[in-house]
């Protein structure tokens, strides 16, 4: 679904989680989605745009994506300059990074994130309440961990690797090569190749199927 002069999709807020990180709300226009989709997001005017997984729920009245500022990023930076009321190039939704609803209802889930590779799990979490799941999330510093206003504790271990701090001490590859992980349980990995690569072949390891493991890269 592209843009309509008609119905245009209005940047509504944004919010800086850190001052690299932030929330764009926008406009939602009755676009549907499935939790997990992500759209393709610049500002009116421009040619340019790019890939952002959904972080809002399907039950909101708003899109929201979580935008990471990136050095050489022309995207992300003209976003974060963005002001509210300003216009926005929306295309989507798109992806499979999606789970099913019979999915949701009977299986165990691990979540697998690094940085804003958080976002669709936010979406899938807020889109289905009843959802039985962990989520390991990899950071550098505990500011970045941006699940702590919405995920329960005991759902939410930080991996942190730039610092004395979290829950634990290290990247979210070396957690997860120690833990024991229930056979039924359907694995989700969203982030940097480089952790989807490793964490792949530890689940591989760790006897599961390539068919219980969904992926997403981000860069």
């Amino acid at each position: 679904m592209a843009i309509d002069h008609k119905n245009p999709f209005i940047l509504l807020d944004k919010v800086f989680l850190t001052p690299s990180t932030f929330v764009l709300q926008f406009s939602r226009n009755g676009m549907e989605f499935k939790a997990g989709q992500s759209l393709s997001v610049g500002l009116w005017g421009y040619a340019e745009r790019r890939e952002y997984s959904i972080y809002s729920g399907e039950k909101d009245d708003f899109f929201e994506i979580l935008v990471k500022i990136v050095e050489k990023g022309k995207v992300s930076k003209a976003l974060s300059k963005g002001k509210i009321g300003d216009r926005l190039n929306v295309y989507g939704p798109g992806g499979f990074f999606v789970p099913s609803k019979e999915e949701v209802a009977i299986k165990n889930h691990l979540f697998i994130a690094t940085g804003t590779g958080i976002s669709p799990f936010r979406s899938i979490i807020r889109s289905n309440p009843r959802i039985r799941y962990t989520l390991l999330h990899g950071i550098r510093t505990v500011k970045d961990a941006y699940g702590l206003e919405y995920i329960p504790k005991e759902r939410y271990i930080t991996c942190v690797s730039g610092q004395k701090a979290g829950i634990f001490q290290g990247r979210v590859t070396e957690y997860l090569k120690k833990i024991a992980i229930h056979e039924e349980t359907i694995c989700y990995l969203c982030g940097n190749c480089e952790m989807i690569y490793e964490a792949y072949d530890i689940l591989k390891e760790k006897g599961f199927s390539s068919d219980r493991i969904v992926t997403e890269v981000y860069f």
